[in-house]
């Protein structure tokens, strides 16, 4: 087999000089195999993983670019619990439809699967119903592609009633049109007359196929699984509808799988959720109040991280999850610092978020963009970054770095209290001092012999609270 070298590989992302077999020809990525090196550990022959092989075709963007993609392959298998033995990049102009890297790559992957003893082969892409069959058929062991890779962590990760829900819909969705037979055995179909010779008593009638009664009762379980999330769906908008009547200001936290979310969160709120260095960690949202550093109040979302290629079906059957983020007054963007290719993690959550809008019919919410990791990123990344993403507040939110920096970021781009009064409220009234604290913007407050005299802006139906009070013919 013969590979090609990195220089050739850049100089050449497209075309031309290359022979063609060279073009074709399967590449290993080095560095990606998490093989034991002394393999007779009594604790690895009893819990042994998966042990897989990684498959990517190449069809555009440098090499880097394609090595990146499979490097974040090997930490999605990695997270599900596989251990990575092989990575290898197929250089086409696109993948091959029937078999995803062509005939002849097949049986050099075969090789590659029995000289490692691989029991899984994953794909770096979408595999159609076709090419599944066609590659499990030919290389004799389970292959699995990106999508359902990732449906596979969710599935580990999922805790609440809601998500688990959402995550077994997603993955019946990605499952009927790739259902199939093995063999005659599971056909429940009289074949001929009646039946035919091979018939009797019982076996009379148009029957149907062990496909067709699966795919029946996949349909009513998809539907149930909506109908139940519909429900959740209502007492979250419940719940999100008394947050926006009390006109309380909500920050969603977006961003890449393993950017440190909810790290930050944790950081502003000490909201104390699961911390783990993994993909997809969080997948039920978590909400924690928290204050600016002048006082205001405000929600803060954490949400389920995105990824390059985000399966559709994730999107939908999250889609009510999602929506917490197009009903955000904010969006806290958090960038991984110390990740090689910030910008396209950046550009890979800005597409989802576009698909969440559209079907939402609603402007994005406005975009702070945070730079997490600052103590694992080198400076020259940062400054970078810096460049890249002007605005944005670079911040660790393991150490605590660039924190009070980024509450008041938050303080200038929340909205504000409409309404400005000026009350002199008596001391037996205390708890409309208390709620001016609470719910709006104190600007002056003195304490005068008659009461406490205060500026301050306010909602509407605060500001009617002070009415009795106001001086000077404020609006209160």
């Amino acid at each position: 087999m013969t590979e090609l070298t990195y220089t050739d590989l850049v100089e050449d992302p497209s075309t031309g000089d290359l022979e063609l077999s060279e073009r074709a020809s399967l590449r290993r990525v080095a560095g990606l195999s998490t093989e034991l090196s002394d393999i007779t550990e009594v604790e690895y022959r009893k819990l042994r993983l998966e042990r897989v092989v990684l498959v990517g075709v190449w069809t555009e963007g440098t090499a880097e670019q394609s090595e990146a993609s499979l490097a974040e392959l090997a930490r999605l298998a990695e997270t599900a619990g596989s251990e990575v033995l092989e990575g290898l990049v197929q250089r086409r102009a696109k993948p091959d439809p029937a078999t995803y890297i062509g005939s002849g790559k097949v049986r050099e992957l075969f090789d590659i699967v029995v000289a490692t003893g691989a029991d899984t082969v994953i794909c770096d892409g979408e595999l159609s119903p076709g090419q599944l069959r066609q590659l499990e058929e030919r290389l004799k062991v389970k292959v699995i592609d990106r999508t359902a890779l990732i449906l596979d962590i969710f599935a580990q990760h999922a805790r609440s009633r809601e998500g688990k829900a959402q995550v077994e819909l997603a993955q019946l969705q990605y499952l009927i049109p790739r259902l199939r037979g093995w063999g005659e055995s599971l056909s429940r179909q009289a074949g001929g007359r009646a039946g035919g010779a091979n018939g009797g008593v019982g076996l009379r009638g148009p029957g149907e196929t062990k496909l067709e009664t699966d795919r029946r009762r996949i349909n009513k379980r998809v539907a149930k699984l909506r109908r139940e999330i519909a429900a959740m769906d209502t007492i979250r908008a419940t719940k999100r509808g008394r947050r926006v009547a009390n006109e309380v200001p909500s920050v969603a936290i977006v961003g890449y799988t393993n950017a440190g979310k909810s790290s930050l969160l944790n950081a502003i709120t000490g909201a104390g959720v699961l911390v783990e260095n993994a993909l997809f960690a969080t997948l039920d949202p978590t909400t924690r109040r928290a204050a600016t550093p002048d006082g205001r109040t405000f929600t803060l979302t954490d949400t389920v991280g995105f990824v390059r290629h985000l399966p559709h079906q994730l999107v939908d059957a999250f889609r009510s999850t999602l929506d917490e983020t197009a009903d955000a007054d904010l969006l806290l963007h958090v960038v991984d610092g110390s990740d090689p290719a910030p910008e396209e993690q950046v550009n890979a959550v800005r597409q989802v978020l576009a698909e969440i809008t559209r079907s939402h019919e609603s402007p994005l919410p406005p975009e702070l963009i945070v730079i997490n990791k600052a103590d694992a990123a080198d400076e020259l990344s940062l400054v970078r970054l810096r460049h890249l993403l002007p605005g944005a507040i670079v911040v660790s939110a393991k150490t605590g770095e660039g924190v009070p920096e980024l509450l008041d970021a938050l303080a200038e781009r929340l909205p504000r209290p409409d309404v400005v009064v000026d009350a002199l409220v008596p001391y037996t009234r205390g708890e409309l001092v208390a709620r001016v604290h609470s719910e709006g913007e104190v600007l002056t407050e003195e304490h005068l012999a008659e009461g406490t005299r205060l500026s301050a802006r306010v909602r509407p139906d605060v500001a009617s609270a002070l009415e009795a009070y106001a001086v000077n013919g404020s609006p209160a």
